[in-house]
């Protein structure tokens, strides 16, 4: 559900800000927590933790939106303790719209304040950048 959501949020994103295509996965970065996240969710959360190749980094939220009015059970159930992470639906956002900018990447919580975190973390690593292609039968 949050792929298909991001899909159709960059053009939005696009026509709101009139942004140009970035030309590192820095600069994609921050757009996307100065921007992008101010946009649609009211919030910039900080980008850290970058990796030595520069294909991946962290997106710590300090206040998570989605989660604010959100208890989780308390289960002796360990699927739903390891599985469950409330907010994934902004890992699919945030993994379709770079997709509709040519950027493949794998996106994933690594903390959450739900379940006792200090912080909430999102990991974003870019696999490859897709080439443009023009639709077969189209000029």
């Amino acid at each position: 559900m949050g792929y298909n959501i991001g899909l159709r949020l960059i053009e939005e994103f696009v026509a709101k800000t009139g942004a140009q295509r970035c030309q590192t996965f820095k600069e994609t970065a921050e757009i996307i927590s100065k921007v992008g996240f101010k946009i649609f969710l009211n919030m910039q959360p900080v980008v850290t933790n970058w990796s030595q190749d520069g294909k991946s980094f962290s997106l710590i939220l300090v206040d998570n939106p989605l989660a604010e009015f959100v208890e989780l059970p308390v289960t002796s159930d360990s699927k739903i303790n390891k599985e469950l992470w409330y907010s994934q639906i902004l890992c699919g956002v945030l993994r379709g719209a770079l997709q509709m900018v040519q950027l493949d990447v794998d996106v994933w919580f690594v903390k959450d304040a739900l379940r006792g975190d200090e912080q909430t973390e999102l990991r974003l690593k870019l696999n490859k950048i897709l080439k443009d292609e023009v639709p077969a039968g189209e000029d």
